[in-house]
């Protein structure tokens, strides 16, 4: 998941994997005793083969994942799905254009996903990605990432069974990040149509559209919560390029942020059946680069509002940990990592203990 180019500073750092782009931040080496063994176990990697792959979602059976890949041959993301036990990557998208956002529908049969293929001078953009990535071959010099919010970029759904595409949205602009409703009527998503990007809703074939959020800033990453009552974002409206999660009401009158610090706060994800919300962040009040790890929050919701609790943190490697999602049953966590040998961005899925349940972890 993106954000705008103009926002940079700390936030670039964290976009570097946002996009899953083989971010090596915080490498630095560590000599204190690791918490994630309170919390992940069986930890394991689940994709490989691709130059950096990340942002996984489960099938609502949790057999399969999706999620989005540079592939060897082909300078953007595109997306792609694969058993969890054994089984090749599939490819979902149609091969070109930038892809990003995918997501299951709730009875497994289709999958929603952003796509960039229709750029009536798709061949021009393909061969200027191409040279620029050569350039920095040649170079040794990594440009500064900056995430393209491609103006061509629409939200569909393929059938698997299919392979039919259908459009769901076409106005002028970038639609993408995507989720459905956990009972399959909505989806909730990112648009910058009005020339701002904003919190979307709109019916499951693409109607009924109403915009949600309308602050200053970039509102982006939805996931609709499992009551179907509130929907978690990421916003830096508080200050340019320091994200912090928020949640707004269905019915957009009621916003509550949830956390307020120097930092950036991203990629937020509801529990299934919890009242917990984890994230991606890092620290940047002090100087230096920060690591990214992931947090976990324990919410208490009343009719009218989400009242923030208390925060653990998850995950302390060295590498950066973005993009974390929990497995339909709760049971397990997947999220983006550069644990790696190579440093690369890949898919990792661990057993999830809450911090509730330390006591018996591994028992």
């Amino acid at each position: 998941m993106p954000l705008q180019s103009r926002f940079v500073s700390p936030l670039l750092c964290l976009l570097l994997v946002a996009a899953c782009s083989g971010l090596t931040l915080g490498q630095e080496a560590t000599t204190e005793k690791s918490i994630e063994g309170k919390y992940l176990s069986n930890v394991r990697q689940v994709t490989s083969g691709m130059v950096k792959a990340g942002e996984g979602y489960f099938s609502p059976d949790g057999k399969q994942i999706v999620y989005q890949a540079v592939p060897p041959q082909y300078p953007f993301y595109q997306i792609y799905t694969q058993p969890l036990e054994g089984g090749k990557p599939e490819l979902v998208s149609t091969g070109r254009g930038r892809t990003t956002c995918a997501y299951f529908t709730p009875d497994g049969k289709d999958i929603l996903f952003s796509s960039s293929h229709l750029d009536p001078n798709m061949t021009q953009t393909e061969q200027e990605e191409i040279a620029r990535q050569e350039e920095e071959r040649k170079s040794g010099q990594r440009r500064r990432y900056s995430w393209d919010f491609d103006p061509y970029t629409d939200i569909y759904l393929k059938n698997m069974a299919t392979s039919k595409l259908t459009q769901l949205t076409s106005e002028k602009g970038y639609d993408a990040e995507g989720a459905f409703s956990y009972d399959g009527k909505k989806i909730a998503f990112c648009s910058d149509r009005d020339g701002d990007p904003d919190i979307y809703l709109m019916d499951a074939d693409g109607t009924n559209l109403k915009q949600l959020t309308n602050a200053k800033g970039y509102d982006g990453g939805p996931f609709i919560s499992p009551n179907g009552k509130w929907i978690v974002f990421r916003s830096d409206r508080k200050k340019e390029g320091f994200l912090q999660i928020y949640v707004v009401s269905i019915d957009g009158e009621k916003e509550i942020a949830l956390t307020d610090n120097v930092g950036v706060n991203w990629a937020p994800y509801w529990h299934p059946t919890k009242p917990y919300i984890i994230w991606a962040g890092a620290d940047h009040s002090k100087p230096g680069r920060p690591n990214y790890d992931l947090w976990l929050m324990k919410y208490e919701e009343t009719d009218d509002t989400i009242k923030p609790g208390p925060v653990w943190r998850i995950t302390d490697s060295p590498a950066a940990d973005v993009l974390p999602v929990f497995s339909p049953d709760g049971k397990q966590l997947m999220w983006t990592s550069t644990r790696t040998d190579d440093h690369s961005s890949q898919l990792f899925i661990a057993d999830f203990t809450f911090p509730e349940d330390e006591s018996t972890a591994g028992q």
